[in-house]
């Protein structure tokens, strides 16, 4: 696996922060595949979101030096639906899946890879609580190596604040404001007893050591209390908490 250099860092960081802070999502998601060909070699590459449409999988394509219309014949033909369905996040080679020999022969390499001129293919699939939610599958034309895992691992840091982002878009928390009740974020992310009685006392407006007198805690286990209730709902701070649930029922 290469060390990922300083740059590579700042653009890893640049892509996570664009994630979070494009308020337009198709844009977000054209600087997404535009800025990973800095830091992981593709030709050429395919964003799709699960379909709200009844019947189908994926939709609402997003395309980097491809033709969007191959939306249908992906669905139809690529043999990692059943992946997809699957309600996790995981990052794969094609070549993990199929041998070459037997992707040579598939109706999915024939009719997408071949007129295109590629070869090997990278894919993301995304999800969060057990439901997909969209994936990204990277290309390189005939002649050049295989995706590494170092590709892998770069994907790796990025599944996690895709997933969140995609979430928030597909449920259309995004685009209307409203919150979760405190009620319906424990039962969404599920929160254990304890992180519900911290989330509960954080949403009073009370600070940290207000907190552990009346929970008898220290501080050290009110903050491991906090960190896991930010990692379950996929925010970094107490004014995102807010953003997303309504102080009172």
């Amino acid at each position: 696996m290469r060390k990922l250099e300083t740059n590579d860092w700042i653009v890893l960081n640049n892509i996570i922060y664009k994630i979070h802070t494009t308020d337009n999502f198709d844009e977000m998601r054209h600087d997404l595949l535009e800025q990973l060909k800095m830091i992981i070699d593709y030709d050429s590459a395919y964003f799709l979101l699960a379909s709200k449409e009844e019947g189908h999988l994926v939709g609402d394509p997003v395309a980097y030096n491809c033709d969007t219309n191959l939306t249908q014949m992906h669905e139809d033909l690529d043999y990692s639906r059943g992946i997809m369905l699957s309600g996790k996040s995981l990052i794969f080679r094609e070549t993990d899946i199929l041998s070459d020999d037997v992707r040579l022969e598939t109706d999915y390499y024939k009719k997408v890879y071949k007129p295109n001129n590629w070869h090997f293919a990278l894919q993301i699939i995304i999800a969060r609580h057990k439901k997909f939610l969209g994936t990204i599958t990277f290309y390189r034309t005939i002649g050049k190596e295989n995706f590494h895992y170092d590709d892998i691992f770069i994907l790796d840091m990025l599944k996690d604040h895709l997933s969140y982002r995609l979430e928030k878009y597909l449920s259309g928390l995004e685009t209307s404001n409203e919150k979760l009740t405190i009620s319906e974020t424990i039962a969404k992310y599920d929160l254990s007893k304890r992180e519900a009685t911290v989330l509960k006392e954080l949403m009073s407006g009370k600070d940290n050591s207000d907190i552990c007198e009346e929970l008898f805690i220290t501080a050290n286990t009110l903050k491991k209390h906090i960190l896991n209730i930010y990692r379950k709902l996929g925010i970094k701070n107490r004014v995102n908490l807010f953003k997303l649930v309504k102080e009172k029922e």
